[in-house]
């Protein structure tokens, strides 16, 4: 055992001294605990790394990167000794910190503190709303344990203390944090900026606590993940570790994110008794890792894949829904689920969008989510009743005032291959944009629906009034941000979200009414990101507008027709993905001989200029007065809008 621990160590100093680059302390002083959840209690197998009631690891802690690939390399996992030593190298299986769909036995993407908790945490949600909706007597389907290993920065962030306030209000027993504490930050010690009682703070939110005083002592690691697995609440263990064990270094924060060097790593191999060269490993190390964790974890897959087998036979439909749930597919007619709305429907996309969402969930099992705490305004509301140990198979769930924490708690239900959305209002994107960021680096197609997304949400005044954030979550690569101008493309923008594969989407929805103008676009039109709604015979100039501008813009069009101006309008609900498209497509849309347009948006306008060249948008921030006030007062009317587009020259 003792030599496997060293293993993982030096194969993650010697990927660090190769690179020059990486975190050795957290490898020296945390390799005892990964060890020890590896080849006594992980359950997951390098034969099928994707085997649905895996147990799941978080590395929350994402700088310990070098720890966690020694460890799956030693696993049987797809790395090879020449991907440890490519670590942190250009297009190389080893990146800086943990990529999910890049790494063979990565569950997610980790590296910004925080978030990997709150991630586990909405795995854990899944694993009981699974288990609770697909287990039948003696088919134990869904049945495993979502660990993480976090260090002290990660319990500083506020997105942990969210997840892991609503994790312990949840009872997610099945949750089990292993907390690497070294009270060593990357600048200096960390009584230097914390000094809150551990013990007493997380049991006071609900979690079981327990202190491993000595991070080497690996038989009382274990005993205390045995008692955590019989808790009835979360478990978090609190392993007292050294960081850059055994170096010059160790106790010290220059340990944290700088490599030790050849030299003093071969007196640490001297030290510790380790007779291996660089990137070494002793056969008998593969054979420990292989009697223990990979024969574990091969039975386990063995003995599900003939329970799934007898329970088809006994359950068909039960298990057509599963394995639609694990392999990702939708299979829904959403023309007869989501009929067309008829010209004249008159009502807040927000409210169309609350309808939609408990439409599909009566047809689709793994469709869950909740709103921060907004639910009655957002109307973003699960079915079932909320969520509970109490109701598993609620399906809303209730976060709280936890924006950020909820965004990456619906990643990590999302990662555990449920149709996860959460709601909020449209200005506290800022809240949740760093998870956001996190679902589009993992290609996970998580759903983030906002509502009041205008400065027509009024009188709650600039603070509630979302301006720079379209363009903001526009700018994110691999994220389509949806604002649709009407209960048609609102239906069109979920179904768009549940057929996305690798993209996460947010929708943007309206706290006003929007009238329906016009017959239903295709979902084929719809999904180009934009189409002509309105089209002149020898039109001169174009119109673009989306979400509820859409109907200005209209307005806008048969008033300039009253003065013999004829403009084509077209509706954008998808700025990210019509810039996709093939040229030729966008020419039929935008044609490049039609100079004249002028593009209307109650947002920023900087981005507009990609595709108008005159652009009528919002560059300060709002009013606090009923929303048409406002909207009249910044210039979005007709009238305004018919001058300002006869001014253009």
């Amino acid at each position: 055992m003792e030599h496997s621990i060293n293993t993982i160590r030096f194969l993650g100093v010697d990927a660090v001294n190769k690179a020059n680059s990486g975190h050795p302390g957290i490898v020296l002083g945390a390799a005892p605990m990964m060890y020890t959840l590896f080849t006594k209690h992980l359950t997951a197998t390098p034969k099928k790394s994707d085997f649905f009631n895996r147990d799941r690891f978080i590395l929350a802690a994402g700088h310990g990167s070098a720890m966690l690939y020694a460890t799956l390399h030693l696993a049987g996992y797809d790395l090879s000794i020449d991907d440890l030593k490519d670590f942190r190298q250009l297009g190389s299986k080893t990146p800086g910190h943990p990529e999910y769909r890049h790494t063979d036995g990565v569950d997610s993407t980790s590296g910004p503190l925080g978030q990997g908790i709150a991630m586990a945490s909405g795995m854990a949600i899944a694993e009981r709303y699974l288990g609770a909706t697909f287990n039948r007597q003696g088919f134990n389907l869904i049945d495993h344990y979502t660990y993480a290993l976090c260090g002290d920065g990660d319990l500083q962030e506020g997105v942990t203390q969210e997840a892991m306030s609503l994790a312990g209000h949840l009872q997610l027993e099945k949750l089990i944090v292993l907390y690497d504490s070294n009270d060593i930050q990357l600048d200096q010690e960390v009584a230097a900026a914390n000094s809150e009682d551990v013990k007493m703070k997380y049991e006071s939110m609900n979690w079981h606590y327990q202190l491993v005083k000595d991070g080497n002592d690996i038989d009382s690691i274990n005993q205390a993940i045995l008692e955590a697995k019989k808790s009835d609440k979360p478990s978090i263990i609190e392993v007292k570790t050294i960081i850059g064990f055994g170096s010059n270094v160790a106790g010290d924060s220059a340990a944290h994110g700088a490599p030790i060097g050849a030299e003093e790593t071969e007196n640490v191999r001297q030290k510790l008794g380790y007779e291996e060269g660089p990137f070494e490993v002793n056969s008998k190390v593969y054979e420990d890792f292989n009697d223990t964790f990979v024969r574990r974890g091969d039975e386990a897959l063995d003995e599900w894949v003939n329970m799934f087998a007898a329970y088809k036979e006994d359950y068909p439909e039960l298990a057509k829904e599963l394995e639609n749930i694990i392999k990702g597919n939708v299979e829904l007619d959403f023309e007869t689920v989501l009929p067309a709305y008829k010209v004249g429907t008159n009502e807040a996309s927000r409210a169309t969008g609350g309808k939609i969402i408990t439409e599909l969930s009566n047809h689709l099992i793994g469709f869950i989510g909740g709103s921060a705490d907004l639910t009655k305004s957002t109307k973003a509301k699960g079915i079932n009743g909320d969520f509970s140990k109490e109701n598993p198979t609620g399906r809303n769930i209730s976060f709280g005032v936890r924006e950020h924490a909820m965004a990456a708690m619906v990643n990590g239900m999302t990662l555990h291959h449920l149709q996860a959305f959460s709601g909020g209002f449209f200005v506290f994107s800022d809240y949740m944009k760093p998870a956001m960021r996190m679902a589009a680096i993992m290609r996970i197609p998580s759903t983030y629906v906002f509502t009041h997304d205008s400065v027509a949400v009024g009188e709650d005044g600039p603070t509630h009034e979302p301006i720079e954030q379209l363009a903001m979550l526009r700018s994110m690569p691999n994220l389509d941000v949806l604002r649709p101008g009407d209960a048609n493309e609102t239906r069109h923008a979920f179904r768009y979200a549940l057929e996305s594969k690798e993209t996460p989407v947010a929708i943007a929805l309206s706290r006003q009414n929007l009238e329906t103008k016009k017959a239903s676009v295709s979902y084929e039109e719809f999904k180009q990101g934009a189409y002509v709604i309105s089209d002149k015979e020898n039109y001169e100039g174009i119109l673009i507008a989306t979400g509820s501008e859409v109907s200005l813009a209209l307005d806008v069009q048969d008033a300039l027709e009253k003065e013999g101006i004829l403009v084509r309008v077209v509706s954008m609900p998808s700025y990210d993905v019509f810039k996709t498209m093939p040229k030729e497509l966008q020419e039929t849309v935008l044609p490049s001989n039609k100079t004249k347009r002028l593009a209307i948006e109650l947002g920023a306008t900087d981005m507009w200029y990609r595709y108008a060249s005159n652009v009528f948008g919002i560059d300060r921030f709002g009013e606090s007065a009923p929303g048409d006030e406002v909207i009249a007062h910044l210039g979005f009317t007709v009238e305004n809008l018919v001058k300002v587009y006869k001014d253009i020259k």
